[in-house]
């Protein structure tokens, strides 16, 4: 049987050891498929940020890809360790939030309490130490139930919102990715960020060198940017900062 690929979406960040201590772990646990690094910033201490983007990427996957997802500033506490399993794609990481979006916006899901513990857990890396090897055992073929793992309720967050009109991402190039749907808004949305009103436009190059202006991106997200500029700079913004929709 073919490895199903491991894709791996944590706040660790590009430097220092652990996204390779990840990568190791998964090898170490008889992973023999591919392994892709989607986001090594998603962003940090955030899982409720984080879960509108990791809905959005979600689509774009494998059909068969196991997730390997940590975002977990709670790791070490009594927050549980989750297998989702999101329209045949499964979710390893903490239950904090993560997958609620993308099991929001699925026909089908199912949530397991991870019951298996390795003979040593780090309280600190429960993403090289617990999550990778499940991660592998998941990707082999292993079903959640007999990790061993327990059916439980989906995690809800109900008090989160389907949309999150606010900052939740800048790339390396300073565009602003936020929680709002593009599909939402008519092409004459009017958006307000830091007491500046933006208007749509298909592509950088409709705009002026310089000019700032809101888009649909790749992935279905409202996303800010300058032709030629970091909007990040230019427009003051910082994750977390609010978007409001002023005209529909």
């Amino acid at each position: 049987m073919t490895a199903r690929p491991v894709i791996l979406f944590t706040d660790y960040g590009e430097r220092g050891p652990y996204v390779g201590q990840l990568k190791a772990a998964l090898l170490a646990h008889g992973h023999h498929g591919p392994i892709l690094d989607l986001m090594a910033d998603a962003p940090v201490f955030d899982p409720r940020a984080s879960s509108y983007l990791l809905a959005a990427l979600l689509p774009q996957m494998p059909a068969d890809a196991v997730m390997l997802c940590v975002v977990d500033p709670g790791v070490g506490g009594d927050r549980l360790p989750l297998v989702t399993e999101v329209d045949a794609r499964l979710l390893v990481g903490p239950d904090n939030g993560l997958f609620e979006l993308a099991g929001r916006q699925a026909r089908h899901r199912q949530a397991w309490r991870i019951d298996w513990r390795p003979p040593v857990l780090s309280a600190t890396f429960h993403g090289r130490d617990l999550f990778a090897p499940v991660a592998a055992a998941l990707a082999a073929g292993r079903r959640p139930e007999v990790l061993p793992g327990t059916p439980m309720d989906w995690p809800g967050r109900s008090d989160w919102p389907d949309e999150l009109a606010a900052v939740v991402y800048i790339d390396g190039f300073g565009n602003v990715m936020t929680g709002l749907s593009a599909r939402n808004l008519p092409v004459d949305a009017v958006l307000s960020v830091n007491g500046r009103h933006l208007t749509r436009a298909a592509t950088f190059g409709d705009r002026s060198v310089g000019e700032p202006f809101w888009y649909a991106n790749s992935i279905g997200l409202v996303e800010l940017a300058v032709n030629g500029g970091c909007a990040d700079v230019i427009l003051g913004l910082t994750p977390g900062e609010p978007v409001a929709v002023v005209s529909r």
